[in-house]
């Protein structure tokens, strides 16, 4: 498929900003992002399908795409945009199955042999990470750091990167410049929930220097 990364990839966490995933795209949106991953690592299926649901809703109203973390079935039952998986959750082809030839399916990789065989699995693009040390998660690899970022993109070519992990307004450009296509930002962006759309358009414009 046709997909191009934004340079700005917000996701949420209803345990950080204290809103509903609903209600964080709407704000998220708000402030200019286009696409945007909802991630819940707590709630179980049945409570995070019905906040699906009610985000993706959300999300069309606002005309921005919605990538469902881990879960490739609610993916599938809410209609969402794609799915962004782990190492451990299903393989990438079961996914593309189920999901369709036009879904956008991302990757989280934390070496370079992972990145380099990502590439081969038909996704459309891979994140790296954890580039800096984050709070957002308990099992997260050893941080690769700006040096691990440059590797990475040295080894896949122009295939599309994200950059996630500990990822700040300040750093963004940093990371951008190490060769990543896109910042996936979770703290910098949620930690007032007042403040979401306007830190959201504050890192745009950031970013949009580069």
């Amino acid at each position: 498929m046709s997909f191009s990364l934004p340079k700005v990839y917000p996701l949420t966490d209803v345990g950080l900003s204290g809103l509903t995933h609903a209600e964080q795209v709407r704000r998220l949106a708000s402030g200019g992002a286009t696409l945007i991953q909802l991630r819940d690592k707590t709630s179980g299926a049945r409570v995070f399908l019905e906040s699906a649901k009610a985000a993706f809703r959300v999300a069309k109203e606002c005309g921005v795409k919605l990538i469902i973390n881990d879960r490739a079935d609610i993916a599938a039952a809410v209609g969402a945009d794609g799915v962004h998986l782990g190492q451990d959750d299903l393989p990438v082809g079961s996914a593309r199955e189920l999901l369709g030839a036009k879904a956008i399916i991302g990757l989280s990789t934390h070496s370079l042999s992972q990145a380099e065989a990502a590439i081969r699995l038909g996704i459309d693009y891979l994140a790296f990470g954890p580039v800096f040390s984050s709070g957002t998660k308990d099992d997260t690899a050893p941080e690769v750091g700006l040096d691990g970022l440059k590797a990475v993109r040295s080894r896949i070519g122009e295939f599309p990167l994200v950059a996630i992990g500990g990822i700040t307004v300040d750093r963004a450009l940093d990371v951008l410049q190490a060769g990543a296509n896109s910042v996936a930002v979770i703290s910098a962006l949620l930690r007032n929930p007042h403040e979401i759309a306007a830190q959201t358009a504050r890192l745009l414009h950031t970013v949009s220097q580069r």
